[in-house]
């Protein structure tokens, strides 16, 4: 799952709170935002602008997908890894999580070529 975040325009790896996995952001420096957060069982994404769009994931895999720690009211779910999630919607939903954050950052410190 890194390898798919990291070939996305612009992304890169941050580790600012020294966990095991790293946090994957888009845009420069201090301005880049996370679009994934990377964990040994599963990624933390933004499934939607908001709960009602994000949602959507918690009926349809109620077992492998759950609502973000302290994020969760604006969109952000956890999906888990060797489950019921086809591995394609896993990595449609980090592209998905890709473009709501990239869509949220300036334009001119959006990566070239993310439009997908």
């Amino acid at each position: 799952m890194q390898e798919h975040c990291l070939a996305l325009p612009g992304a890169w790896p941050d580790d600012p709170w020294e966990h095991e996995h790293p946090v994957i952001k888009v845009g420069e420096g201090e301005r880049g935002k996370i679009f994934a957060f990377l964990g040994a069982n599963g990624v933390g994404v933004k499934c939607g602008r908001g709960r009602e769009e994000a949602d959507e994931w918690l009926s349809r895999y109620p077992d492998d997908a759950s609502v973000m720690a302290y994020i969760g009211r604006n969109g952000w779910n956890d999906l888990a890894f060797g489950g019921a999630i086809p591995d394609g919607e896993l990595q449609e939903a980090v592209d998905q999580s890709y473009r709501l954050v990239v869509e949220g950052l300036p334009k001119k410190h959006r990566p070239a070529g993310w439009e997908r």
